[in-house]
């Protein structure tokens, strides 16, 4: 089993930046990918953006040139630079993990709030 913890969300005035952070208690070393997701009241939930292990980035649309996901190995851990938030980003986001032997495992989720 492998855990992830999410941090860094909160409430934020539109136009500004927040930066989550998913840590994993197990290595990298291993993984097909990682990422996050994100569900609205009332909408399902959609990929944001995600890396592979080669290293290349995939990212929605909507959050193309504002979002940056990266990867900090030696810490486990994988981030989402967000910047010039929209209320529409609002949402709860959550982080995933998916490694070749062992599987996919989730987060428990961050709220990003962003107000008008």
């Amino acid at each position: 089993q492998v855990q992830l913890v999410e941090s860094g969300g909160g409430l934020v005035q539109a136009g500004g930046s927040l930066r989550l952070s998913c840590e994993a208690s197990r290595s990298l070393f291993s993984i097909n990918g990682m990422g996050w997701y994100r569900q609205a009241p009332g909408k399902q939930r959609e990929l944001v953006a995600d890396i592979k292990s080669d290293g290349s980035a995939n990212y929605a649309d909507s959050v193309k040139s504002r979002f940056t996901i990266s990867r900090e190995n030696a810490k486990n851990t994988v981030h989402l630079q967000m910047n010039s938030l929209k209320p529409d980003d609002t949402a709860i986001y959550y982080c995933y993990v998916q490694y070749y032997t062992c599987g996919s495992f989730w987060g428990q989720g961050t709220q990003v709030t962003v107000s008008s």
